[in-house]
């Protein structure tokens, strides 16, 4: 049946073209944009996770320039503390010439102060964006990353990086108090471990009895050794040799051996040994032929020891002890007094260890050293204890310790300014206390570092991780444009057939007019 009223051909041609166009404009929309999604309306779901992803790539670029940001800082202070590792070897030098007695001491002395002013001058430049990392103890955090749960919570990474504070601040000794003694005793660290030991300084040094126990009237042909620090003395008694004549012939042994340090006294007998070496304990071993004929009675005031037949004269020299277990927390401040002389602090800075306060301690007592004080940092490879040995060999002045809290750390390198060789003691101290800040120096270069070594690493993650987020993004909304090309030629072709369609369907109601001719 044919109709005037309704074309069917043509209402079909017409949807048939409508649909074609609405392709063919989809097609031309794609290739002008380059996406096959550029908009919620296109595909809502794909749309939404390239909107997600494409704001991470923008927060990662932002990352990207505050890890280049932190890389040239901390390559500043990585400059700064490898300058100060030198200038401190030069200093270095100037106290080893010091050394000698035959030197111009105040000339060296001048070249010191002025290495010590460019260490300081260094220290103060070494600022990025005026951020100086050698300057200070609190961390400095460098944004690193941005981290996404399954959930879809954004949080925030970083990389904290430790200052390396090189400035010779003595710091602010806390007002907390933890304890103190004033003779032999234990310091009780905040956690409850006992940090530190420390006793009163004795010039006499220390001593050995030893009690010989022969009969009046000595068996012929009996022996006798005693061996100090690896100098063997025997004697072989003749008949009638009392305890007086054995003790009497070691006595003048000892002392014609000449040891530093180390002389004998006879009385009645008994022999006494004794030490008065600064920093060096003595060990003491005897024997004899028939036992108990030759023991030891006494060691440095405490009675027989375990073993009677050895034992170990201590250095002159007290000692603060400090524990191989108790921590050190940001502040704990420990004060010396030596007599009247109660101005040696050390204030502890971030991450330091008892080894630290020793060495700080030491500085501070050799910045101010008192006439007739020596001290030294000693380390017992048996316990894993440090130690610092105060030593008056004046006598006469108490010793003592106290630890406080919530102080202001001392700077890396205190004392420095308090460097000086113009005498025999501050040329000796300084010898010494040079290498602490040496090493201080080379470990902040050594920390620098390695953070800048991580810095830099993330920083070429974070641009890799950048490509392949737009990579990925690429992948879900752009076009393929090949395809496109391939089907605006279809689409082109089949709109011309489309609109053909239509004039042919259009053209059907007028082969009814034929029928009324």
């Amino acid at each position: 049946m044919s109709s005037i009223l309704t074309n069917t051909s043509a209402m079909v041609a017409l949807q048939t073209l409508k649909s074609i166009n609405s392709n063919l404009a989809q097609t031309q929309n794609e290739i002008s944009t380059g996406k096959a999604i550029a908009s919620a309306k296109d595909n809502s779901a794909v749309w939404a996770i390239s909107k997600v992803m494409e704001a991470d790539v923008n927060g990662f670029t932002a990352i990207s320039d505050s890890l280049s940001l932190g890389e040239s800082t901390l390559a500043v202070a990585q400059k700064a503390s490898e300058t100060v590792t030198d200038l401190l070897k030069d200093m270095k030098g100037k106290i080893v010439a010091a050394q000698e007695e035959n030197v111009d001491r105040e000339k060296l002395q001048t070249d010191i102060n002025a290495l010590r002013d460019q260490i300081a001058s260094v220290v103060g430049a070494a600022q990025f964006n005026g951020l100086n990392m050698v300057q200070g103890f609190d961390d400095v955090n460098i944004l690193s990353s941005l981290d996404r749960s399954s959930n879809g919570t954004v949080s925030a990474s970083n990389i904290a990086v430790a200052r390396q504070d090189l400035t010779t601040s003595a710091g602010t000794a806390g007002t907390t108090a933890v304890a103190s003694i004033t003779s032999y005793g234990s310091i009780t660290a905040p956690g409850g471990t006992a940090a530190a030991t420390g006793t009163t300084t004795d010039a006499a040094g220390k001593s050995a009895t030893l009690t010989f126990g022969m009969a009046a009237a000595a068996v012929g042909g009996e022996t006798f050794e005693i061996d100090i620090n690896g100098s063997k003395l025997n004697y072989t008694a003749a008949a009638g040799d009392t305890n007086d004549d054995v003790a009497a012939y070691f006595m003048s042994e000892i002392n014609a051996l000449g040891i530093e340090g180390i002389s004998a006294d006879a009385t009645a007998a008994d022999l006494e040994i004794s030490n008065t070496r600064a920093f060096s304990s003595v060990n003491v071993n005897v024997a004899s032929s028939t036992d108990s004929e030759l023991e030891i009675t006494d060691v440095n005031g405490a009675g027989a020891p375990t073993d009677p037949n050895a034992g170990t004269i201590e250095q002159r020299a007290e000692t603060i002890d400090f524990s191989a277990a108790a921590g050190v927390a940001e502040g704990d401040s420990f004060k010396v007094t030596v007599g009247s002389q109660s101005l040696f602090d050390y204030v502890a800075g971030k991450g330091e260890t008892m080894e630290d306060v020793a060495r700080g301690l030491k500085t501070a007592i050799d910045s101010n050293l008192p006439d007739g004080v020596s001290t030294r940092v000693q380390f017992d490879s048996d316990t894993g204890q440090w130690s610092l040995a105060v030593d008056d060999e004046t006598g006469g002045r108490d010793f003592a310790f106290s630890v406080t809290q919530d102080g202001t750390a001392s700077g890396g390198l205190f004392g420095l300014d308090s460097v000086d060789v113009t005498t025999d003691a501050g040329a000796a101290a300084a010898l010494d206390n040079i290498e602490t800040m040496i090493n201080t120096a080379i470990d902040a270069a050594a920390d620098f570092g390695s953070a800048a070594g991580r810095v830099e690493t993330q920083n070429e993650f974070i641009s890799s991780l950048t490509d392949s987020l737009k990579a990925g993004i690429g992948s879900l909304v752009d076009a393929d444009m090949e395809a496109a090309s391939a089907r605006l030629q279809a689409l082109q072709v089949q709109q011309q057939l489309g609109t053909q369609a239509l004039s042919i369907a259009n053209q059907a109601p007028q082969n009814i007019l034929s029928l009324f001719r």
